[in-house]
């Protein structure tokens, strides 16, 4: 009779026991059958391999969704051991876990796992990596199919449309976070000042706002900047802003900070019917505790304020209002020096990025006469860390401040050969690219936001707001609303038809996204329809970048030629 295996939790799964913070029982006793079993088992809930489970946590118990994260927080459960502190209470074995010829034995057997490319790392850093890379291979499987769907056959003997290299790791692991994004909601305990992360969907209506005290990837500036703004609108007679439409003031809190130990704060308040006394009233308070009060322990470099009565402002919308410091913070990559301003683009993780950019400098194969073209190009970092491989650099960039970040970036690094056009590149781009017939090589990079290159436009019908995906933020991320979705294709038709573009490099955070329609409007066949008559580009190579560690998301740049 064959015998019935028990269910293991898998990841991203927990015990109910887990799942309500309980334990279930003491560890059995040393040596017995019960607590060997622990040394087979692995307790995913607990991000896997730090912590071995009790006999009750080998999944026999029902199985319950947990929060993406499990894999940060690593919370121990109660009932829970170190592995090797069991292994250590273990009677009649020797306290070395391997002696010298077993681990050579194992040495010679064990074989590096395809997608793990981080020797001398964790179990789990490991684990999480090859649970990368077998994302990134599923989504390079359905491009494939989709393209050929379409009639395009570019399908690799194992299924995908084009080669992919192992996830290159994250040269940070912990605190790696440059910038963080703190909304005020409820908490747990029902406080409505809770400055945090959003637990919960809008769609299923649980959103619940949890502090980020246990999150690795965010740095503890941050989160002491977080916690002090937490207390102060605690002491605050106004109201939080959680539905826009039943009042309320205090809303989010962003935190920048870079290598050189600036530190900028950028405060998000609903005016509602406040008049302008009561307004500059609020601004001398929240100046006064970060510079004299409690506050002054983030030594804050740049101190903003914006009045907003929507979830996102830009600059020309509704202006960043400095109430201390200075008005940019400062960056190396590279060796370069950059200025970023409250709303500029910059990549989360710096120490990720360098490593980005020296490969997409590799996989641009840019020589003395190539041209870049840096879409969505930001402060122009990618632009410029490459300004020195080509002739000239075009970066086009829809933020405002961004672009005047991008031009002084450029002069203050003594770099000449960069322009950088301010707008969106569904207007800009194809005014560019419509005449051009020079006889230099083009290459172009793509580094759009998760939205794409705009091949849908949607517009919210109760806001009449521009928004890159089909929920309204209106009412912080809590109702939904109707969408009206128009087809923009004019960026990759430009590039399309485009015939001096050879190569382009698209470097997406969420390429099974909206970036997923650019990549089959770049590589199918001719569409009259679409106004796309050039030449089909051939995706040639993937790389994905471990950019968000302790996540399950990474970056993937795609390389295409035609």
């Amino acid at each position: 009779m064959r015998k019935e295996r028990r269910p293991r939790a898998a990841p991203g799964l927990a015990c109910a026991e887990h799942s309500e913070g309980s334990g279930s029982g003491p560890l059995p006793e040393p040596g017995s059958a019960g607590c060997r079993a622990l040394l087979r088992e692995v307790c995913s809930c607990c991000g896997g391999g730090w912590w071995a489970c009790c006999a009750a946590c080998r999944g026999a118990a029902p199985l319950v969704p947990t929060m993406a994260l499990s894999w940060a927080l690593r919370l121990p459960c109660r009932h829970l051991r170190p592995l090797s502190a069991l292994l250590r209470s273990l009677p009649g074995r020797d306290h070395s876990l391997l002696t010298e010829k077993t681990a050579a034995k194992q040495k010679e057997k064990k074989k590096p796992e395809k997608g793990c490319s981080l020797p001398g790392s964790s179990w789990e850093e490991r684990t999480l990596l090859q649970v990368k890379y077998e994302s990134q291979r599923k989504i390079l499987q359905t491009l494939a199919s989709r393209l050929k769907e379409l009639g395009v056959d570019v399908q690799q003997p194992d299924g995908l449309c084009c080669p992919l290299q192992p996830v290159v790791p994250s040269p940070v692991i912990t605190g790696y976070r440059n910038k963080s994004t703190f909304s005020v909601n409820r908490g747990p305990d029902g406080n409505p000042k809770t400055v945090g992360l959003y637990v919960g969907t809008g769609r299923a209506r649980n959103i619940v706002c949890v502090k980020a005290n246990q999150v690795e990837n965010i740095p503890s500036k941050h989160k002491l900047v977080a916690q002090c703004y937490e207390d102060f609108i605690h002491h605050s007679p106004l109201d939080s802003c959680i539905l826009f439409h039943e009042g309320g003031h205090w809303r989010e809190l962003v935190v920048r900070t870079t290598s050189r130990g600036h530190t900028m704060a950028i405060v998000t308040f609903h005016p509602q019917e406040l008049g302008q006394e009561a307004l500059a009233m609020q601004k001398a308070l929240l100046k006064e505790f970060f510079t004299c009060g409690p506050g002054r322990v983030c030594a804050l470099t740049s101190l903003y304020f914006q009045e907003s009565t929507m979830t996102r402002c830009s600059h020309e919308q509704s202006p960043f209002q400095l109430l201390h410091g200075e008005p940019h913070i400062f960056e190396e990559v590279l060796g370069l020096k950059f200025r970023i301003s409250p709303d500029a683009f910059f990549q989360v993780n710096t120490g990720g990025a360098e490593v980005l950019y020296q490969t997409v400098g590799e996989l641009s194969q840019a020589g003395g006469d190539t041209i870049l073209l840096d879409i969505c190009c930001g402060t122009g970092t990618i632009g410029l860390s490459l300004a020195h491989r080509v002739s000239k650099v075009i970066g086009i960039e829809v933020v405002a401040k961004a672009i005047e970040d991008a031009r002084w970036n450029a002069a203050f690094n003594g770099i000449s050969n960069c322009e950088f056009h301010g707008g969106k590149a569904e207007a800009v781009l194809p005014q560019l690219l419509s005449s051009w017939e020079g006889p230099q090589p083009l290459v172009t990079v793509v580094n759009p936001s998760r939205a794409g290159l705009h091949s849908s436009v949607q517009f919210c019908d109760a806001c009449c707001a521009r928004i890159p995906s089909g929920e309204c933020m209106v009412m912080v991320g809590q109702w939904e609303s109707t969408v009206s979705v128009f087809a923009d294709y004019r960026v990759v038709r430009a590039i399309r038809n485009c015939k001096s573009i050879r190569r382009l490099l698209y470097i997406s955070c969420k390429p099974e996204g909206e970036a997923m329609r650019n990549f089959l409007e770049l590589c199918c066949p001719p569409n009259p329809q679409k106004k796309l008559s050039g030449a089909s580009f051939t995706p040639t190579l993937a790389i994905p970048f471990d950019m968000f560690p302790h996540t399950v998301h990474c970056e993937l740049v795609l390389l295409f030629t035609r």
